[in-house]
């Protein structure tokens, strides 16, 4: 079993001040604390209290040694001591940005002033933070860290599918460019049948969205190929879905475009796990109460823009249009 070693509380350095007032030793008073003599020594040393024009007030006193134990810890809080480091972090976190990416972005980009994501997240729920109510702005706005809840599965059934066991294992290891994976993105059901499919391409994270007026398969493949088609048939090989009825039209990918479908085992939606977080990241910006009617593409490419434009770690934290574009060049360059 670990160890713990809390820090003195203010209750805890109010008695040590009455108890050394009163000339009691140091071990007796670590005994009555329960805490090491050593801890009770370092206390009296780092937080003694010294007035060089009043040296009559010199001692050991409960609110300054807290006073000082304050100061130190947030020294050590490169956010509390760096304003212009927070104003920036702060700016990045209403940009959709998370933790992680943020920290992960100014090791690459070496800024001479950085900190972990874990320092992010420890001032957001610190009294400072929590003053500033900073927590506000990390992606999931809670004001204490939780783990991730269950997600539920739907039974949806699909004929004349081709498995995802049968997919070639360079899809699976994310070795070769092209391959998407698809969803669709659903509102409250009082607000009508119009949806949102995205998609992602596997290797580089590039998100695309588009509105859909219904749940209809064939309107739904054809705004596929009609998003793909311009992409040389190198950046859109293949789509991987779950079993839901709104895809089974899939043949019609293979006859638009010569894209490739795959399916996911029933009621197993984790296994096109990368669309599944994109869906995630995009309700931040499209909760299930969005009223979609009001949704235009315009306003989805913008929220593409923001994804795309966001550093993530799975990509050393180069941002996904980055390594799409990247990709893309590479193609391009080939057939030149």
């Amino acid at each position: 079993m670990e160890s713990c070693y809390p820090h003195l509380s203010l209750e805890e350095r109010r008695k040590i001040a009455k108890w050394r007032d009163a000339r009691m030793p140091v071990p007796e008073v670590a005994d009555r604390l329960g805490r090491a003599p050593s801890t009770i020594y370092r206390e009296l040393k780092r937080n003694f209290f010294t007035d060089t024009e009043m040296p009559e007030l010199n001692g050991y006193h409960a609110i300054a040694a807290q006073n000082m134990y304050d100061r130190r810890r947030a020294i050590h809080r490169k956010m509390v001591v760096h304003p212009e480091l927070k104003d920036a972090i702060e700016d990045r976190l209403k940009a959709g940005w998370s933790p992680e990416q943020i920290a992960g972005r100014m090791r690459l980009e070496r800024h001479p002033i950085r900190v972990s994501h874990e320092t992010i997240y420890r001032f957001a729920y610190s009294k400072d933070g929590r003053d500033e109510q900073f927590y506000r702005h990390l992606p999931e706005h809670r004001k204490r860290r939780r783990p991730r809840g269950y997600r539920r599965h739907h039974r949806t059934q699909i004929f004349d599918s081709q498995s995802l066991s049968r997919r070639p294992e360079r899809i699976a290891q994310r070795t070769e460019f092209g391959h998407w994976e698809c969803d669709l993105m659903m509102f409250r059901k009082e607000y009508g049948k119009i949806n949102v499919t995205s998609l992602v391409e596997r290797v580089s994270r590039y998100a695309v969205v588009v509105r859909n007026e219904d749940r209809q398969s064939k309107p739904i493949m054809e705004a596929l190929i009609e998003g793909l088609a311009p992409l040389p048939a190198d950046a859109r090989r293949s789509i991987t879905f779950d079993r839901g009825t709104e895809f089974s039209a899939w043949q019609r990918l293979k006859d638009g475009m010569g894209a490739d479908s795959w399916f996911c085992d029933p009621q197993a939606p984790w296994q096109k796990g990368t669309v599944e977080n994109t869906n995630n990241r995009l309700r931040r910006y499209l909760p299930r109460s969005t009223e979609p009617t009001a949704l235009t593409n315009r306003y989805l490419r913008s929220i593409c823009h923001r994804l795309n434009s966001t550093p993530r770690k799975c990509l050393g934290y180069r941002t996904p249009a980055e390594v799409f574009e990247s990709n893309l060049m590479e193609i391009q360059n080939r057939l030149t």
